[in-house]
């Protein structure tokens, strides 16, 4: 029997290697990427609940992305009130005058604060006695409201006493005055009564 003649198909040439449709080795870790893509999207879920809840039912979880922004409160600017100290430095054109009346039983006090005021560069006109010499308080009168800063003035000097602002002509012989009262430092203090245990002593 002749041999069969050879076609394309018996010359094929042996190669090494496989041969045919194959998978490549599948790669480690494939596993682990995909468990911490569902912890990720857990951890996602639970925090944006989280988060809406403490929005919504103004509830604090204590975790620090959750605290609710707090105001910053607006600095007050305080601006302290105007105080003239040193008399020399009143402006003449405002015509400050003073007036000092003794609302305390001592006699001549009314001189010897005003002499004293009057030498310290103070623009003392007139010194009295008042009306009533029973006075608790020493106190600085003045009608128009920038001559507060006089008036402060005048009590630090005094060293007792606070400022009042009257209606005008309610002392009209100068543009401020002073009544001195019981608590000045020169008015003798009555001394405390005896108590009880005291006298039985």
């Amino acid at each position: 029997m002749a041999a069969a003649e050879q076609d394309r198909f018996d010359r094929v040439k042996d190669e090494p290697g496989r041969v045919g449709a194959h998978r490549g080795a599948k790669r480690r870790g494939r596993g682990w990427v995909a468990v911490a893509w569902a912890l990720l999207a857990t951890g996602v879920l639970v925090f944006g609940s989280l988060f809406v809840l403490s929005r919504w039912l103004d509830v604090d979880f204590g975790l620090p992305i959750f605290a609710q922004p707090t105001a910053t409160p607006t600095p007050v600017e305080t601006t302290a009130e105007p105080i003239i100290t040193d008399p020399l430095t009143i402006d003449p054109a405002r015509a400050i005058t003073v007036v000092v009346l003794n609302g305390t039983p001592v006699a001549g006090l009314q001189t010897t604060v005003g002499d004293a005021l009057l030498a310290a560069g103070w623009p003392i006109t007139s010194r009295a006695t008042a009306s009533d010499r029973a006075i608790d308080d020493t106190i600085v009168y003045y009608s128009d409201p920038a001559d507060a800063d006089v008036a402060r003035g005048l009590v630090a000097a005094l060293g007792v006493g606070e400022i009042r602002e009257v209606a005008e002509g309610t002392f009209p012989g100068a543009k401020l005055t002073i009544v001195l009262g019981g608590d000045h430092p020169l008015v003798p203090q009555p001394e405390p009564e005896p108590t009880e245990e005291s006298t039985e002593g």
